[in-house]
């Protein structure tokens, strides 16, 4: 009869512990995950004891008994204090563990030596199985921490109901009730000397009471119920990266905004491609201020037809691991609705759009020359390149007319148009850089050069500042890679940051090859003009080196244009 009921009781255990695995979820406690799989194991314990006929099968029996006697209330306790919001230290958990894990060894050892049990006997009493042990000081220190836990989780709950107000009510009353019942069962049968243990039914009940804890508990939490919400929510894209611009992952969502993440392995470093570098700027921004997190992104058909055009608010944010800062993740929420409801009453005041669209374009025309005469003012300054803004920007235009004939680069036109209104600002950052370095009438010191450098990374923030608030967020990248890059070398020799190959945007390649063109041909106070045959050996040898090989071509087929250039400014 005893028997049918052990096996009764695992029955229901198992059935608790399929339906923990069925409602199972990622957020859920690993402790009580631990709890649903020892309480069946001791289950079966009580079973085979129900069932042995003779000394060692009881033996075996027990030590498995003892696998829930001596690591459930540990969890138990663990999954307490992380349900109350308590957190305790990893080297107590490890002790505590360390502690039940020795005890457990020592059960272990029960009929081989006299460390848990004393003399052990067996006999049959019908078909009821009895155990005579006899306890030694280890068992009784055993039943102390039985106790001690039991009174921690006690005395943890009442600390919580008093203390701890973001703690639900309701789960600080249903944590007493299982943590009761298992007690009260071992004492029960410890006591009475029952011929049915009543513990695992003690278990079975507080394993249906631990299902309706974690389901409850599960909803209280916000964080984990508002993480799953937003990524159900189909419109919102998101991609993490770690600090290092790694590609770390994205949800479906993202990859159809940005296709290109469809074809990107985990951990590659993402934003050196040209299709990248948006999301990469957004980055970049966010990085050096974590004020500037919200961007626009549109994304348009292969047709560019505007009716089809998708538009996304884009929001950077650190990508955190618990506590610590990971990386990055950006957000991506569909707004293309609220925007072109914009649009539609922008159609309703055609007039009056005609109207901001000159004054705007005076703006811009304006802010422009503003622009131009900031850089020829930054030029003033310097002793050693008068004419320098004017003729590497004529420089750019040339090398651009040419990639536009060739055509082997996939350029815009808009990428084109930005370069070249681009190239004057390259040396803006100079306008930080102290009188007395700039308007040295000779070489740098190595003190001198190093402060010198510090032109291009000021440059970009300078650009920066200047264009924050433009709504040409295309040119406004791609002025800030101007002035930031272009000293860097292809080889990662350069400076600031020692990009090489296609890391360098290939605005700054180009802007490299003018500025360093007009550098040689030019005098400077520190050297003579060099002969265009010479300056045309120094830049086809540093292809490769110092400037984009892919640009050997385009720069061969410009040098015509170029010379003639600079013969008429001699």
């Amino acid at each position: 009869m005893i028997p049918l009921i052990y096996m009764g009781i695992l029955a229901v255990s198992l059935l608790c512990s399929t339906i923990y695995v069925y409602i199972w979820h990622k957020h859920f406690d690993v402790n009580f995950s631990m709890i649903f799989t020892i309480v069946p194991i001791s289950c079966i314990g009580y079973l085979f004891f129900s069932l042995s006929k003779n000394l060692g099968e009881a033996l075996f029996a027990q030590k498995i008994i003892y696998i829930g006697g001596c690591f459930l209330q540990l969890f138990i306790l663990f999954g307490v204090f992380n349900l109350c919001g308590i957190v305790i230290k990893k080297w107590i958990k490890l002790l505590l563990f360390v502690l039940c894990t020795l005890f457990y060894l020592s059960v272990l050892t029960a009929g081989y030596t006299d460390l848990f049990y004393g003399k052990v006997s067996f006999k049959l009493i019908g078909n009821t199985p009895v155990l005579i042990k006899e306890y030694l000081w280890l068992h009784t220190v055993f039943q102390f921490f039985v106790i001690f836990f039991f009174l921690i989780v006690l005395i943890t709950i009442c600390y919580s109901w008093f203390k701890q107000r973001q703690v639900p009510r309701t789960i600080i009353h249903l944590l007493l009730i299982p943590e009761v019942i298992c007690i009260a069962c071992y004492f029960v049968g410890k006591v009475f000397s029952m011929s049915f243990d009543p513990v695992p039914l003690g278990y079975v009940l507080a394993q249906l009471l631990y299902i309706f804890i974690i389901k409850r508990a599960n909803l209280y939490d916000v964080s984990n119920t508002a993480i799953d919400s937003m990524f159900r929510e189909q419109s919102i894209g998101y991609i993490s990266f770690d600090f290092k611009y790694r590609y770390l992952g994205s949800n479906d969502t993202a990859r159809k905004i940005i296709p290109e993440l469809y074809h990107l392995a985990v951990d590659d470093v993402f934003g050196y491609k040209q299709s990248e570098r948006k999301v990469r700027h957004f980055l970049d921004s966010f990085k050096h201020d974590n004020n500037r997190n919200s961007f626009i992104y549109s994304l348009h058909d292969s047709d560019g037809d505007t009716e089809d055009e998708k538009i996304y608010n884009v929001n950077v944010n650190y990508l955190y691991d618990g506590a610590a800062k990971r990386g990055y993740i950006v957000t991506f929420t569909d707004d293309t609705a609220n925007k072109k409801y914009i649009r539609l009453l922008d159609n309703y005041n055609e007039k009056l759009q005609e109207e901001v669209e000159a004054k705007t374009k005076s703006v811009i025309e304006m802010h422009d020359n503003l622009i131009m005469s900031l850089a020829m003012m930054v030029e003033s300054r310097d002793n050693s390149t008068g004419g320098h803004i004017r003729r590497t920007s004529d420089g750019v235009r040339i090398l651009i007319d040419e990639i536009k004939k060739e055509g082997t680069l996939q350029i815009s036109d808009e990428f084109c148009k930005d370069v070249i209104k681009a190239a004057p600002m390259h040396d803006l950052g100079k306008i930080a850089v102290d009188d007395a370095i700039l308007r040295k009438p000779g070489r740098f010191t190595d003190e001198e050069f190093e402060k010198m450098k510090h032109h291009a990374s000021e440059g970009a923030r300078v650009i920066h500042e200047i264009l924050l608030h433009t709504d040409d967020e295309s040119f406004k990248i791609i002025a800030e890679n101007v002035a930031h890059y272009h000293h860097e070398r292809w080889d990662g020799s350069g400076y600031p940051e020692g990009l090489k190959g296609e890391q360098i945007p290939l605005e700054a390649r180009i802007m490299a090859i003018a500025d360093v063109y007009d550098a040689l041909v030019s005098q400077r106070v520190y050297k003579e003009a060099y002969d265009m045959e010479i300056a045309n050996k120094i830049i086809t040898e540093g292809m490769g080196s110092q400037f984009d090989p892919a640009l050997k071509n385009i720069y061969e087929k410009a040098r015509p244009r170029l010379e003639e250039y600079y013969k008429k400014q001699s």
